[in-house]
């Protein structure tokens, strides 16, 4: 007679299969819902095997990603390089990069960092390419890359950085997002946020903060995100039935006066949504500049929530990438890479967090 199968039985075969390599380091466990199917059992019960193996250091659970196998059975400790180009630019990066530096640190693996933080863009170009062939050079285990952006030729140079990693035989993750313009999609894995999603929250808060007209201002050549931020808004302000066509999208330089002075907004009535907070602030002091006040005339927002956000004339709203995500996500993705080269590539789109402030309050 067939014995049905119970949690600890389930349980003593998926322990099994981790510690024999069956589902080895960094590899994705089958959802709960397939195995409970499978042994023909509640889906709790399988919860209950997964969150007992995540007590015991065997698996982690992910939202939005899955289960993901953290057993090892040997102690190697890998080396990987980072090329993130945009610390020079954005807090951001700044902030993965020391959450990298600090797994570095607890004994996970080994980060290499030969620094791209020079303000300047084609400086920035010059070392990520550089650090790029050093890293090729030393035959390191993974690189994470975040594209560059705001320099010439960047989407050119981001596909030949990534196939000069390929070529090598190195397993790459790229952070923040793809080197190939949306509906399109790369072979590699990506993690970022999920730019429509982050375009369509500002747009509605706008909106809901009084504005019947929305703007979205972008310096040129922004990345391929910049774009879906853009769909994102006009997703929102078309189902709130307003108009959003390409007369309310800008690109120039928000220090530009005459640029500026070009935009048309209703008084009392229009939000502006910059592509970032960098942006952001370089536009209110434009504004500011030529007599049009925030929070008064127009309303105004960003995304990254840089650490000056809070300390401009009037305050920004911004929106909060979860960077200490990111980061642990892209580690998880490498990981699994590692194990199985030929796994289908992932894009994880994380959740993030509309900061309010003042410049999104018609006073």
């Amino acid at each position: 007679m067939e014995i049905k199968a119970n949690y600890k039985s389930i349980y003593d075969i998926i322990k099994q299969d981790i510690q024999k390599e069956v589902f080895p380091n960094g590899s994705m466990l089958p959802t709960e819902q397939s195995l409970a199917d499978k042994y023909s059992v509640s889906r709790p019960t399988i919860a209950k095997v997964y969150n007992q193996l995540q007590h015991e250091g065997y698996l982690v659970k992910k939202k939005g990603l899955g289960t993901i196998v953290t057993y090892k059975a040997n102690n190697k400790i890998y080396t990987f390089g980072l090329l993130l180009p945009g610390a020079g630019e954005s807090e951001i990066f700044a902030i993965i990069n020391d959450q990298f530096q600090k797994k570095s640190e607890e004994g996970e693996f080994n980060c290499l960092w030969e620094g791209a933080t020079a303000s300047d863009a084609d400086i920035r170009r010059n070392r990520i390419e550089t650090c790029c062939d050093n890293y090729i050079k030393n035959n390191v285990d993974g690189i994470f890359f975040a594209p560059l952006e705001r320099v010439p030729r960047a989407n050119e140079i981001n596909i030949e950085i990534c196939k000069k990693i390929t070529d090598a035989n190195i397993p790459l993750v790229l952070i923040d997002r793809d080197i190939i313009k949306a509906p399109e999609r790369s072979e590699y894995d990506v993690v970022g946020i999920d730019n429509f999603n982050a375009g369509s929250i500002m747009g509605q808060h706008m909106i809901d903060a009084g504005c019947e007209k929305i703007i979205f201002f972008y310096r040129p050549d922004s990345a391929w995100s910049v774009d879906m931020r853009i769909s994102g808004v006009r997703n929102v302000v078309l189902e709130n039935n307003l108009i959003f066509d390409n007369s309310n999208i800008y690109c120039g330089d928000p220090s530009n006066i005459e640029f500026v002075k070009k935009i048309k907004f209703v008084k009392g009535k229009t939000g502006i949504v910059c592509a970032n907070d960098s942006t952001a602030a370089v536009l209110m002091s434009t504004l500011d500049a030529i007599g049009v006040k925030i929070s008064s005339d127009i309303l105004i927002c960003g995304y990254d929530n840089m650490k000056y956000s809070t300390h401009l004339k009037c305050s920004l709203t911004s929106f909060e990438q979860p960077c200490v995500d990111i980061t642990s996500v892209s580690i998880d993705l490498m990981m699994r890479r590692l194990k199985d080269r030929k796994a289908i590539p992932i894009m994880a789109n994380l959740p993030g967090l509309i900061i309010p402030r003042e410049s999104s309050v018609f006073i």
